[in-house]
């Protein structure tokens, strides 16, 4: 009969779903994946999980855009998340360049999942200013608004910042707002690791909000924890700060990983005046007795701001992965038990490690309050971000299990959120912040990016033991309506390709 939608479509092979449930394919809003999906076809960190999509370019610091100089000075910089990329051949330097590159990967076929890009302040700071703790120049902020401008316009979906890490730290508030600015024209979004998530948390919290509300961008929060002994059981007031936000209109969203510790470099613990110059001048700092003390004294006394203004607890801080193998006896340990074993103080240690390890380093802080964690997830404008970081032999579960601990521990055995409720916060939500009109539901005309799991067994199956196990309870996972997780196995298809921005040109 006439407006009638026809007969149904053949289907070219059925799966029986029986007991499980079809979601929209997970967005993982805070991936460091930016090498790993370039040298690693399988990918199945995250594919396993249901991840269909990553956001990568966080925290501040990748490799677009980059000159030959920038290009070296921040694979040093970040070899601690990504490795040093000896083995990828950097042949791109702009967004766009690294966007395509996602694309022809492999001999044209892609990446194991879909990825997009946020330009990385830092790494732009980096480009036009170089290294010095100094207010930009004029001349140096045009160039930085210009090459943002740039990425934007090359299918970048926002900005990022890491405002504990250096160069993109000694960026004042006039600074970010400017660029802020531009990004906001092109209906991107900022993701600020902001300066704080321990002493002064909240006020670097306000800080972003207050930002983002001048240069009339959105904001969307990075790990947005509240972490050490200074902020146990203060999650209500960063919820109550971005619920008056809300209420006055300005656009926010946040991402959280379901986990306590965080996962970073050792190197991000020092104070920042200690990485002025780059990491060469770190290392040179380390080598002067003098400086070195001094870096002590910071770190151990006054609260360095690279430890969020919190003195440095040795015995929260596990070593997860070194570079260099010599130094593979310390993974696993706190920096504490090493140096207790060796008859030194913590101090001493840390600074072999960091100097012989050439900054290498990447370490768990156990600094988290499960309550936190808990309040903060449940928030309306919550999104699921594993802050994944692959490197090392003993990395954070997150990487590995940060989604079906959401869908397992969470949703079903703590009911902290409904099943309904906590696929929203993985999928419509996040989709939503990337302005993504054909991802994020389950509905015809939409991309075929579809996990279908079982919520009664769904489980991350990575430990602080084992963190690269593999999760349980999701057999089936499509990207683009083809099979990458079939039966529970990693298929060899390469589905992913590069999301560009609704800003493109």
């Amino acid at each position: 009969p006439e407006g009638s939608p026809g007969p149904r479509p053949t289907a070219a092979r059925t799966v029986d779903a029986d007991g499980l449930a079809l979601a929209p394919g997970f967005i993982d809003m805070h991936a460091h994946s930016d090498l790993a999906l370039l040298r690693d076809p399988d990918h199945s960190a995250k594919a396993a999980q249901g991840v269909t999509l990553e956001v990568l370019g966080q925290d501040g610091l990748s490799y677009a855009p980059v000159d030959d100089r920038t290009l070296a000075e921040v694979r040093r910089s970040i070899t601690g998340w990504n490795g040093d990329g000896s083995d990828i051949d950097f042949d791109w330097r702009t967004v766009g360049g690294y966007l395509d590159r996602l694309d022809r990967n492999f001999g044209g076929q892609g990446i194991a999942v879909n990825a997009a890009y946020l330009i990385p302040q830092g790494t732009v700071r980096m480009y036009a200013v170089g290294w010095d703790d100094r207010p930009a120049t004029e001349a140096e902020l045009a160039r930085m608004r210009k090459l943002v401008d740039q990425g934007m316009r090359e299918g970048a979906v926002g900005m990022s910042s890491g405002l504990t890490y250096t160069p993109g730290m000694y960026a004042d508030d006039a600074e970010l707002t400017e660029l802020c600015r531009v990004v906001a024209r092109h209906g991107g979004y900022y993701c600020p690791h902001h300066r704080s998530y321990g002493a002064g948390a909240l006020e670097a919290y306000e800080e972003m909000v207050r930002l983002t509300h001048t240069a009339g961008c959105a904001l969307h929060l990075a790990h947005a924890t509240m972490n050490f002994g200074v902020n146990k059981g203060k999650a209500p007031d960063l919820l109550a700060l971005l619920d008056g936000a809300l209420a006055a209109g300005s656009d926010i969203s946040l991402d959280t990983y379901p986990y306590t510790p965080g996962c970073t470099t050792l190197v991000a613990m020092l104070p920042s005046w200690a990485s002025e110059g780059g990491p060469e001048s770190v290392l040179t700092r380390l080598a002067d007795p003098a400086s070195a003390e001094k870096i002590r004294h910071h770190l151990e006394v006054l609260g360095s701001d690279g430890c969020h203004g919190v003195p440095i607890e040795w015995d929260t801080i596990e070593i997860s992965g070194v570079s260099a193998p010599h130094l593979a006896e310390y993974v696993g340990r706190t920096v504490e038990e090493s140096a207790a074993a060796r008859g030194e103080e913590p101090w001493v240690t840390a600074r072999r490690l960091l100097t012989e390890d050439r900054l290498g380093t990447t370490i768990l802080q156990h600094v988290g309050h499960e309550e936190n964690v808990r309040q903060i997830m449940r928030h309306p404008v919550h999104t699921g971000g594993s802050d994944g970081i692959l490197q090392g032999d003993k990395p954070h579960p997150r990487a590995y299990g940060t989604f079906p601990q959401y869908l397992g521990r969470y949703a079903r055995e703590l009911g902290i959120l409904s099943l309904e409720e906590c696929v929203a916060h993985l999928t419509s939500r996040p989709a939503a912040r990337l302005r993504l009109a054909d991802r994020g539901l389950v509905r015809e005309g939409y991309r075929a990016d579809l996990v279908l799991f079982d919520p009664e067994t769904v489980a991350a199956g990575s430990t602080f033991e084992e963190p690269r196990t593999l999760p349980v309870g999701i057999p089936h996972v499509l990207i683009d309506g083809r099979f990458v997780i079939e039966d529970g196995k990693r298929t060899s298809a390469l589905a992913g390709k590069a999301v560009r921005g609704a800003g493109a040109a």
